[in-house]
């Protein structure tokens, strides 16, 4: 195969608000990236966007060098640098990246071959590109950051709190939490129950109304683990009164400051969850390639479902701004992809 030596790109200069006049997402023709040993070149059919996505084109400072963003990917390998012997040619792969390289919004994307896996067999790249990012994030704050075993039914007897289990992270969340065997109570508005329900959830409760009393109505009065999968802040005491002795509470959302000191007297741990540690600091890369083959290989078991819920047909600056509009407000649930030609 003879490939190109540009690519088609969407990327921007400054972080910028969706709003007014400011410029936005431009589409680019850049060239082609150079290998490192250890990358593949994928030709980029699918990408997903994240809240993660927007909150970097918000705070991105002026470059002379366009920013491309884009951390879910789904595509085929059509080149590899000489280190790489885990893939071959064809391969259809599926990965999250990393914040420190430029980003699977562009049609030829190099990425380092230990963040990659196999795509699942049983869904098309659509439904693929809903997976990496959120799976790696509830992957690794379920059974690395709260300590559960990953494991079917290892965690039997044990009792999760999910805050914002509807979202994209809180629907790979539960399902991996319940094949672990976990009992999963998990919060949304009540609109999204069915949702809640869908993907795992064994008692829903209403975030509107006090979680707690809503928990002691069906006799449990704390729970441990608990996965805030929403801004900390007003969950905390919450959370504080709910952990059990020595049990173990995640978040991933950002706050300058949390009332720690409340769990002292439970022994109990506070952890926060970023996927992109590993990719930022060179940190056991590898680990999020085993996870995403094990994620593809308990969706082709039919344990774990994707949480795609919409597709944009096309990926180009037009529709990539209408992707970041959604995600910024606030009540989407599952995950938007595009898919398309560049």
């Amino acid at each position: 195969m003879t490939l190109p030596t540009t690519t088609k790109a969407i990327g921007f200069y400054e972080g910028f608000e969706l709003k007014g006049d400011q410029p936005g997402f431009q589409d680019l023709v850049l060239p082609m990236p150079v290998l490192k040993a250890q990358d593949l070149l994928v030709q980029v059919q699918a990408v997903s966007v994240n809240p993660v996505d927007t909150k970097q084109r918000q705070t991105q400072v002026k470059t002379t060098k366009p920013r491309i963003l884009g951390f879910d990917g789904v595509g085929q390998v059509v080149a590899k640098g000489e280190a790489v012997a885990d893939f071959a040619l064809g391969d259809m792969v599926y990965y999250a990246g990393t914040t420190k390289r430029p980003g699977s919004n562009m049609a030829y994307q190099a990425i380092d071959s230990r963040l990659v896996a196999e795509k699942p067999t049983t869904l098309d790249v659509n439904a693929s590109a809903a997976l990496p990012l959120t799976s790696l994030t509830a992957w690794e704050l379920l059974f690395e950051k709260l300590g559960f075993t990953p494991a079917p039914g290892a965690n039997q007897g044990q009792k999760i709190l999910v805050v914002n289990g509807a979202g994209g992270v809180g629907s790979m969340l539960m399902q991996l939490a319940k094949w672990s065997g976990l009992r999963v109570y998990a919060t949304a508005s009540n609109q999204n129950f069915d949702w809640l329900m869908q993907y795992g959830a064994d008692v829903t409760l209403d975030y509107h109304q006090n979680i707690a009393e809503q928990l002691r109505a069906v006799d449990i009065v704390n729970v441990d683990g608990i996965a805030i999968l929403y801004n900390p802040t007003n969950y905390f005491q919450m959370a504080a009164d709910l952990i059990k002795p020595f049990g173990h509470i995640a978040s991933l959302v950002d706050v300058q400051t949390l009332p720690i000191g409340l769990l002292k007297p439970k022994s109990a741990s506070f952890d926060w969850e970023f996927m992109f540690t590993k990719s930022d600091y060179n940190v056991n890369m590898a680990s999020q390639g085993r996870i995403l083959q094990q994620v593809a290989q308990l969706v082709d078991q039919g344990v774990l479902k994707s949480t795609l819920r919409e597709v944009i047909p096309g990926i180009n600056a037009q529709t990539l701004t209408q992707a970041h509009r959604q995600i910024e407000g606030g009540h989407t649930k599952g995950k938007i992809v595009l898919s398309g030609e560049f």
